[in-house]
């Protein structure tokens, strides 16, 4: 059906559509009918947009009948509202646009107070939107200006690996500290969680070389008292005899220098069945073993105690012979296209909303 809009429809629906950051449900229904109004059928609307058809078709038809107040979400049975949408909007308004004068972020508290309301109703409207401002996260973009190129590289590997070859996810955990408490760990017990002291004595360190086999999960590591392009050619001499020498072998890594060295550079000479494909700068979540390397420390590592590097080492090389007697392969699923498709939204979202 054709949709048809005032002046005053469209300015408001282009109003509702502009914010990215709060009433998501009503922004998409605008934007539903904005494209609706260009002559876009449901189908094409549905593929611009990411949803069912069936949905666009769902608001097409509720514009058409009832216009703007169509798009609002129906009252539902219960006790009346106490809370205005007002006030529902002040709160996400001011929490996502504003802060505090004596902290970075609002509490509920401090916002309740701020807008004459409860606690308890502020919490419920944080819940209801998905906010936490307590959280932050961290992120970072790869400026590396063959980003495109290598994430085609890498994940093309991982969704198509080369005939009679072997794929191995390559990095190196460096500086992992053999860390004893300073008293006895504490067991768990009912009620009570198990309980170490907060300081600890260290004892030296030492870096974990790991190569994990795409198809099998099978983990090939090296312990090194240091990360050098030494250290790093002699784990490419273990991968070279582990690995069966009628097969080429595509190591993904990162672009450390040791990495690139000239004694590198003339080691893969002399071995050309090795083929080294680079992570884009920034782009240590392309690399499967930094999985395997999470499992490691949560399992292992972080509540571990050892009282010298040597009893560190033993520990570490313990895990992976366990690891290896039942490994377990880490699935990718996203395209290429599908992961370059994800950042130019992430990146559209945060420069619509002007951070």
């Amino acid at each position: 059906m054709e949709v048809v809009l005032s002046s005053d429809e469209r300015e408001q629906l282009e109003a509702w559509a502009r914010r990215p950051t709060s009433a998501q449900a009503l922004a998409q229904r605008s934007r539903i009918v904005l494209l609706a109004a260009e002559g876009l059928k449901n189908t094409q609307i549905a593929e611009r947009l990411g949803l069912a058809r069936d949905t666009a078709a769902t608001w097409r038809r509720r514009f058409a009948a009832q216009r703007l107040e169509g798009l609002l979400d129906e009252p539902r049975p219960g006790r009346p509202r106490t809370i205005s949408d007002r006030q529902v909007e002040e709160v996400i308004v001011r929490t996502l646009e504003s802060a505090p004068k004596d902290a970075t972020h609002w509490s509920t508290r401090s916002l309740a107070r701020e807008l004459g309301l409860s606690q308890s109703a502020v919490s419920r409207i944080w819940r209801a939107f998905g906010l936490q401002p307590h959280r932050t996260e961290t992120w970072k973009l790869s400026r590396d200006p063959l980003f495109i190129e290598k994430v085609r590289d890498v994940v093309g590997l991982y969704l198509a690996p080369p005939e009679r070859a072997v794929v191995l996810c390559v990095d190196v955990k460096s500086q992992i500290q053999a860390l004893d408490r300073t008293a006895p760990i504490l067991p768990l017990l009912p009620g009570t969680p198990q309980r170490a002291t907060h300081d600890y004595r260290r004892s030296g360190t030492s870096s974990l070389y790991a190569a994990l086999d795409i198809a099998s999960g099978r983990v090939i590591g090296s312990l090194h008292a240091r990360h050098r392009a030494i250290e790093f050619r002699k784990f490419l001499t273990r991968l070279e005899r582990e690995v069966p020498a009628d097969l080429e072998v595509h190591l993904i890594l990162d672009n450390a220098s040791t990495h690139k060295t000239p004694a590198i550079r003339r080691w893969l000479a002399a071995h050309p069945r090795f083929v080294l494909h680079f992570t884009p700068t920034s782009g240590s979540w392309l690399n499967l073993v930094e999985r395997w390397f999470a499992e490691l420390t949560t399992k292992r590592l972080r509540r571990g105690t050892h009282r010298s590097v040597g009893q560190l080492g033993a520990d570490i090389r313990a895990w992976i012979a366990t690891w290896n007697e039942n490994p377990r392969p880490f699935v990718w699923t996203k395209t290429a296209d599908q992961i370059l498709e994800s950042i130019a939204r992430y990146c559209t979202r945060i420069n619509d909303s002007r951070h």
